[in-house]
């Protein structure tokens, strides 16, 4: 049986809920090309199922950023999926920070050693530093979600260097993600 998982592409491409902007990019595009490519690389694995939480780059989900939130995780956990990892972009004033970042809902929650895992993949083929796996159990994608779930930041969308890599090379982070997956789980 296939390992079900659950990709969220962050925020949405205008309000409600549209995320961060840096360098001339929004947040949401990136995730959503990158979740595009990953849900493909799995899918094309017969070890593997996922599906997206948007569809077309100009979708929206919900009318504010609680229904927005509650349609991702909703539609994750009447999926049925096993694992739920949202993807995302981070954002700071600093515009020299950089590094890649997850968070799960415990230190004992079994996404856990699957973040780790795809930190170090994404540090392998990307070049981004891992900056840990942090426990936030306060983040409503995590405390909604009935299966083990990770929000990723990838990188800093208002870091230069790191922006211009994510937009435009999707495919190597999507990379990173698969191989962190297929390496936990010990699928090839």
């Amino acid at each position: 049986m296939a390992i079900k998982i659950f990709i969220d592409q962050g925020h949405n491409p205008r309000n409600p809920n549209s995320g961060a902007e840096g360098n001339g990019l929004q947040e949401a595009d990136l995730t959503y090309k990158i979740g595009i490519i990953l849900r493909d690389m799995l899918n094309k694995n017969p070890e593997y199922e996922a599906i997206t939480s948007r569809n077309s780059p100009d979708e929206i989900l919900g009318t504010s950023n609680s229904t927005s939130l509650s349609a991702r995780t909703r539609a994750a956990n009447e999926w049925g999926a096993d694992y739920f990892i949202s993807l995302h972009a981070n954002a700071s004033s600093n515009s020299s920070a950089t590094g890649s970042e997850a968070f799960v809902y415990s230190q004992t929650s079994k996404a856990k050693p699957l973040a780790e895992s795809i930190l170090k993949w994404l540090q392998y083929i990307v070049g981004v530093k891992p900056r840990g796996v942090f426990a936030r159990p306060g983040l409503y994608v995590l405390r909604k979600t009935a299966m083990p779930a990770l929000l990723l930041e990838m990188g800093f969308i208002t870091n230069a260097g790191e922006a211009r890599n994510m937009n435009e090379n999707p495919g190597d982070y999507a990379l990173g993600i698969y191989d962190g997956i297929i390496n936990y789980f010990g699928t090839n």
